[in-house]
């Protein structure tokens, strides 16, 4: 099956910072749109960023300016580089992958990343 690894998540001052990682790897598959989410204690997941397979993009109107997603298709992995981070950054960043194996198309998500931005 499909294994997704995230890396990148840290703990950084206000002002500063982090890039994120997700990789996927197993079953050969096409790897459709990719996607950030992130989840703060007590609050319900949101999409933070997202890109389509021809490279389109979006972001939540929070992190327009700010962070910006990416994505390399050869290494099968999707980035966001997160910059002018605030202490509302701080969450559990989760990527999603749209994938499909054969006819087969799910969601598959990461284990999540911890991002804390002090102030």
């Amino acid at each position: 099956q499909v294994q997704l690894v995230e890396s990148g998540g840290g703990l950084v001052q206000a002002g500063g910072s982090l890039r994120l990682s997700c990789a996927a790897s197993g079953t050969i598959f096409t790897i459709n749109a990719m996607a950030w989410y992130r989840q703060a204690p007590g609050k319900q997941r949101e999409l933070v960023a997202a890109i389509t397979s021809g490279g389109s993009t979006n972001y939540a109107d929070s992190v327009k300016g700010r962070f910006t997603i990416s994505r390399d298709n050869a290494k099968n992995t999707v980035y966001l580089q997160m910059n002018s981070l605030k202490p509302e950054d701080t969450a559990v960043y989760y990527c999603k992958l749209d994938i499909t194996i054969l006819v087969n198309n799910d969601d598959y998500w990461g284990q999540g990343t911890q991002v804390t931005v002090s102030s």
